[in-house]
């Protein structure tokens, strides 16, 4: 079960429970989700913004304008998410949700919500069995939300009975079993091999040639096959990404040859190989055991061609789909297609410098797509979306 690279919004309103919503906001980071808290004015009393911003690394909204007179969108803050937890959700925040009464932030972004919801009741046990929240609760699920029951237990009335918030334990599996659930597992039983980022090759102990790729679009296509339910080997070279799925294996490599040892290592059981990795073409001839001295005006390093890395696996390919990538400054479609043919390859990803917004370090990135058959354009996306064309474009081929 996984939630890394999902989208959170919890609304928080004004209830004695909402001391529990930094131990579940702490739990969805640590598993790599992205959380955004926005709140009733009532539960100011109870939590405060700098404590709940402070463990979603998110600003913490509770009205329509800012200090600053800015706007906060309920309708951007709505579409962001891929849930919405009501937590806790009081008597008075439930009636308002189901009944339509629109009167601040959190049920105007409610209201906007395209995605599924959560509601975790918080009250005391006379209001939890008032026929009014059973009606209000059960026509919540009729609108297709789902709600987590109160537990039973001693409330802030000094009343033993049911009305106290799921704990956050149970909030965060209900929403990791959900997106288990609801996650495309198309690739299940497939093992996917990603290269990654760039490779440092070493001048001396403290100098070396090498390029700006961050690994973003590598580690992006990583997390998308793992959530596929790919097994995922990632070699990456000098990157400061983490991977977060448990289905990924990383390995960390600088130079190319290092990458190109590794990649053999699994290269036999893998079904899918896909070479995003930015890897030097060429590497000194002679490293030097110590740190060069400044000395004259001019400073020669004679260089010698590193190891063609995805030659190498289109030679040795017998089953796995090899997909390559192509970054272009000029005669891109045609450099691209020429790549495909000549390494062996089954697809190849074209990027070009000269579309703004892609490249290396980018969040961003716009490709095409050329297999044997065809060429597939796309608009500029973040790379997570990228990752899911590509993975989508590979799964049309291998699960024909």
């Amino acid at each position: 079960m996984n939630i890394s690279g999902k989208k959170i919004l919890i609304a928080v309103s004004g209830g004695i429970a909402a001391y529990k919503v930094h131990f579940l906001i702490r739990d969805f980071i640590k598993k790599g989700a992205e959380v955004q808290v926005i709140m009733s004015q009532d539960a100011e009393h109870f939590v405060t913004k700098l404590s709940l911003s402070t463990l979603s690394k998110n600003p913490v909204y509770t009205h329509f304008y800012g200090d600053n007179g800015t706007w906060n969108s309920h309708v951007e803050l709505a579409l962001w998410a891929d849930v919405i937890i009501m937590a806790p959700c009081t008597a008075n925040t439930l009636a308002k949700m189901v009944h339509g009464i629109c009167d601040n932030l959190m049920i105007a972004t409610y209201m906007s919500a395209k995605c599924p919801v959560f509601i975790a009741p918080a009250m005391d046990l006379d209001m939890y069995q008032h026929p009014s929240t059973k009606q209000n609760l059960e026509l919540a699920e009729d609108y297709g939300h789902i709600v987590i029951p109160a537990e039973s237990g001693e409330l802030a009335s000094g009343l033993i009975g049911q009305g106290r918030m799921a704990e956050p334990e149970t909030i965060s599996k209900t929403i990791e079993d959900f997106f288990n659930l609801n996650e495309k597992k198309s690739l299940l039983n497939k093992t996917v091999l990603i290269t990654a980022g760039p490779t440092y090759e070493a001048i001396d102990p403290v100098r070396f040639i090498g390029n700006h790729s961050s690994g973003k679009m590598g580690f992006s296509l990583a997390e998308e096959a793992a959530k596929r339910g790919a097994k995922v080997i990632l070699i990456s070279g000098p990157s400061s990404l983490n991977s977060k799925h448990e289905n990924i294996e990383l390995h960390r490599v600088t130079s190319a040859k290092q990458m190109l040892d590794k990649v053999f290592e699994f290269y036999d059981t893998i079904d899918v190989g896909i070479a995003s990795a930015a890897v030097a073409d060429y590497a000194p001839k002679v490293v030097a055991s110590e740190k060069i001295k400044k000395s004259e005006d001019t400073f020669t390093v004679e260089l010698i061609k590193n190891p063609d890395i995805l030659k190498t696996m289109g030679e040795k390919k017998t089953h796995q789909f090899l997909v390559g990538f192509a970054l272009e400054t000029q005669n891109e479609e045609e450099n691209a297609k020429g790549k495909l043919e000549k390494k062996n390859l089954d697809m190849i990803v074209l990027n070009s410098l000269r579309d703004e917004g892609a490249g290396f370090k980018q969040d961003t990135n716009k490709i095409k797509i050329f297999t044997k058959e065809e060429k597939i354009e796309y608009d500029l996306k973040s790379k997570e979306n990228v990752a899911q064309d590509i993975l989508d474009c590979i799964e049309a081929q291998i699960l024909k």
